[in-house]
């Protein structure tokens, strides 16, 4: 029999899983607290004990998509839209360095208001600060990434979401599992710092697809990974779903962090919408960096991608004072820098 401490153990060091070994790992629940602990020391090796915070501002709920699990879905009726000006979202960027924050993610539904010029305005407005742009706005083409990069965004989110192609077609309609992955394709090139991620716990997913999921984070050669619980939202046609659970979606964390050591792997929010402590057990558990919300007013609860989510009635200026506290009573200290990934320490092919 498999003994998965021991090829836990092994692979805090070399950094190398087979399918095989991380399903194994992944349906043995008696090894969590090892996976755990193995995943931390690989995060104090090659990140160190700072955390980066990136300030996240929600500036669109509006989308052109219709994926199942997601409260933004354009058949929802149920929810109040919003979108805010170009002006409003450089000046929420404008206060976020005011708390401190060196780095945004600008975030949105697919909302083809935003036109290149637009997003190209708010980017090369907030790199004058000084500061770090990520863009996490989903799938556009070559040309629009491209302009993107060239008024200075530094990184992309696009989440995979599940490798499962099935899967993925029956989550996601009238969606391309291929251009997916040719968007990861195109920011690889475009030399942006590339993030994905996956949801686990979706209907019908298997152990073995979240293996494959932690495998082709490593062969896209990923510089962030978010890994969160799939949370059934009750305006969408999975809201009698099981759900995600967060052990589970630790474990999935966990074993990302030590095949890809030297990444960025934020605690999630829904992690600790499932978990009253989940970013701080995520921060113990292989994670380096944490996302505080700075949109302001009722958008915080606008933005609904799934219930319960956790901080909508707080102010910008508590959240950070909060997550701060939360990462200074672990003995780990909020990084001063923009939080660039170290490609010397890079290994992967």
């Amino acid at each position: 029999m498999i003994n998965n401490v021991q090829i836990i153990e092994t692979s805090e060091f070399t950094n190398n899983l087979t399918r095989d070994e991380l399903i194994s790992i992944l349906e043995d629940n008696s090894c969590n607290e090892v996976l755990y602990k193995a995943a931390d020391r690989v995060r104090k090796k090659y990140m160190g004990d700072e955390v980066h915070l990136r300030g996240l501002i929600e500036f669109s709920n509006i989308c052109k998509r219709n994926c199942m699990y997601c409260g933004l879905r354009s058949e929802n009726k149920n929810i109040k839209r919003y979108r805010l000006m170009p002006d409003e979202i450089i000046e929420l960027a404008r206060k976020g360095t005011e708390y401190g924050y060196k780095t945004f993610v600008l975030q949105s539904g697919e909302d083809e208001f935003y036109t290149v010029e637009k997003m190209k305005y708010i980017i090369s407005s907030i790199k004058k600060m000084n500061v770090a742009v990520t863009i996490s706005i989903g799938e556009k083409s070559f040309e629009e990434y491209k302009a993107y990069r060239e008024v200075g965004a530094d990184r992309y989110l696009i989440r995979i979401e599940t490798t499962d192609k099935n899967l993925y077609d029956t989550m996601d309609p009238k969606m391309s599992h291929e251009n997916r992955k040719n968007c990861l394709r195109d920011l690889k090139t475009l030399g942006y710092e590339v993030g994905s991620g996956s949801l686990v716990g979706l209907p019908n997913q298997t152990i073995e697809s979240m293996a494959d999921d932690i495998l082709f984070f490593k062969e896209i050669g990923a510089d962030m990974i978010g890994i969160g619980p799939f949370i059934p939202n009750g305006d969408t046609p999975l809201k009698n779903a099981k759900g995600g659970e967060f052990d589970l979606s630790l474990k999935v964390m966990a074993l990302t962090r030590i095949l890809l050591k030297d990444i960025n792997i934020p605690a999630t929010t829904a992690m600790e919408t499932l978990n009253k402590n989940g970013r701080v057990i995520a921060l113990q558990s292989g994670a380096n960096v944490v996302m505080p919300n700075i949109t302001e007013g009722e958008y915080r609860k606008l933005y609904a991608l799934y219930p319960g989510k956790i901080c909508v009635n707080d102010t910008p200026s508590h959240c950070r004072g909060c997550i701060t506290g939360k990462i200074t009573s672990i003995g780990r200290f909020v990084s001063k820098t923009k939080g660039y990934r170290d490609k010397s320490k890079n290994v992967l092919t």
